[in-house]
């Protein structure tokens, strides 16, 4: 899935982009669309939930559509700040150091665990935040680590608030408060405008709340009634605006993909400028969304 894929990566294409010159905004605009991008795969566990889902109320057999969507639309956007960002980006000159700088113990210690940290996820399923908490541990206890510093270090603003949010949210589902967000949805939104209403509101509220967890359990089996209580509509292309407008917004770091990026980022001022772009960058995805599913959902749904 996307989150593993970018705790994974983020920590090293933050160090990368920082000896390239590479302004952190982008690499994080990549990391994240580019992990989201493959995350509705049949063989991903975000892309069984919502394959699943749309199975239960008569929508099965249609993976390579729900996977395609989502890639196309992630290609898209990541192409057009990459097409708008890569010009701020000042020229320089590449220097390369005469001679690399010695590795010590500490940092030959902490990337064997990191790749066995890497293998035990990929090959053993081990628990991402379990199985992470555990090198940190053993790092701290082999004097790899500081482990005051890198407790200091911690986003915690950002983890709080995260963390708040979803169990906010989750406790407003739990509530019965997103049928009757369901139900005004369906008495505003007109035949014409289903698709791009249903992927507003779910990405608003997926900027702020798990996708996979709330978001595409809560509104997928929704579909094919929100089709009926309109009185028109697609409701493969209402599912496939339900997967698309709540993935496009994954980059805010109120959700856990953003938050994973901003975490990534050791410099607590940098993180900060970060946390605000992306914040920005992932509101506006709402729109987008939107906007892409209202011009081609109920379309790449009759392909």
């Amino acid at each position: 899935g996307a989150i593993p894929a970018v705790a994974l990566i983020a920590p090293l294409a933050f160090a990368t982009a920082a000896s390239s010159g590479i302004p952190v905004f982008l690499t994080a605009l990549m990391v994240a669309n580019g992990a989201n991008a493959g995350n509705l795969s049949p063989v991903s566990a975000v892309g069984v939930i919502a394959n699943s889902r749309m199975a239960s109320v008569g929508l099965g057999g249609h993976e390579l559509k729900v996977w395609a969507a989502n890639f196309l639309a992630h290609l898209f956007v990541a192409a057009v700040a990459y097409a708008v960002l890569v010009r701020r980006i000042p020229a320089r000159d590449a220097t390369v150091p005469d001679r690399p700088p010695h590795v010590t113990r500490a940092q030959w210690l902490t990337m064997a665990v990191v790749f066995a940290w890497v293998a035990a996820v990929l090959v053993l399923s081990a628990p991402l935040g379990l199985s992470a908490f555990a090198a940190a541990v053993f790092l701290v206890v082999s004097g790899a680590a500081d482990d005051t510093g890198g407790i200091k270090g911690m986003p915690w603003s950002a983890i709080l608030m995260v963390c708040g949010v979803a169990m906010l949210v989750t406790t407003a589902e739990r509530a019965g408060g997103l049928d009757l967000f369901t139900a005004l949805l369906a008495k505003l939104a007109t035949p014409e405008t289903l698709n791009g209403v249903i992927a507003f509101v779910t990405g608003v509220i997926s900027s702020c709340s798990s996708t996979s967890g709330v978001v595409l359990p809560t509104f997928l089996p929704t579909a094919p009634g929100l089709v009926q209580q309109v009185g028109g509509g697609d409701p493969l292309a209402v599912a496939l605006s339900i997967n698309v407008g709540s993935s496009l917004v994954d980059v805010s770091p109120l959700s856990t993909i953003g938050a994973l990026c901003v975490a990534a980022v050791t410099d607590p001022r940098v993180a900060r400028g970060l946390f605000r772009r992306m914040l920005i960058w992932g509101l506006t995805m709402t729109v987008v969304g939107a906007l892409l599913c209202l011009a081609f959902a109920s379309w790449f749904a009759r392909l």
